[in-house]
């Protein structure tokens, strides 16, 4: 089998270009940034020990989900995060931070209704949804910062 049959373009979740990765062939970097290439489309887990790294130093724009277990509507808005995490990889970065066990992070933005998503862009908040909202809302608002 040739090497392009097994090839497939994985987007960088670091700087957002796009690379042509052949499967079995050791452990993929970006060839323009040189981070690590991942399939994982799962949200990020943001904590107050990596948010400073992850979300105010990445590249990409950043959706943060702050939610909490208890938190009904914040289940409810739960499969949506995952499935733009899926979508909107090498994008946008997509990660959750749980308030209960952040407080120093959930206390420094001012969080106080959950769930709240809030946008990030070059290290900075740009924008702020609070409350329940369909996934086409939440793509418009991120949009604007892509």
């Amino acid at each position: 089998m040739n090497s392009a049959a097994n090839a497939q373009i994985i987007r960088c979740h670091e700087c957002g270009a796009n690379n042509r990765v052949v499967r079995g062939h050791g452990a993929p970097v970006c060839g323009r940034c040189k981070a690590p290439l991942t399939l994982d489309a799962s949200p990020r887990i943001f904590t107050d020990q990596n948010f400073a790294a992850d979300v105010e130093g990445s590249r990409l724009p950043v959706l943060v989900d702050f939610w909490a277990a208890w938190c009904g509507p914040c289940r409810m808005v739960a499969p949506t995060i995952e499935q733009l995490a899926k979508e909107l990889g090498g994008k946008v970065r997509v990660g959750k931070l749980d308030v209960d066990a952040n407080q120093v992070t959930a206390a420094r933005f001012r969080v106080q209704s959950i769930p709240s998503l809030l946008i990030f862009k070059n290290g900075r908040e740009v924008d702020r949804i609070v409350g329940v909202q369909s996934k086409q809302a939440i793509i418009q608002r991120l949009t604007r910062h892509m």
